[in-house]
């Protein structure tokens, strides 16, 4: 693999950090102190709806963020 290769793996990769770590927050902030678990959480957010959406946005937040390194 060539290192454009490995750096857009890295990127991908850490939008996707962000997003599912914001599902995370957002998932403890709407239960209101029910005392849920993190397993909880964790079972409710690690969907296969939302690793599409992570995927498609993380592709997209690259191709923008490329774009806009390339043009700058």
């Amino acid at each position: 693999m060539g290192p454009k290769v490995f750096r857009a793996m890295i990127e991908i990769g850490f939008i996707i950090f962000l997003f599912y770590s914001n599902l995370l927050m957002g998932e403890f902030e709407r239960s209101n102190g029910q005392h849920r678990t993190l397993i909880a959480a964790i079972e409710d957010i690690f969907t296969f709806t939302n690793f599409l959406i992570a995927l498609l946005s993380a592709f997209v937040g690259y191709v923008v963020f490329e774009f806009l390194r390339r043009k700058f």
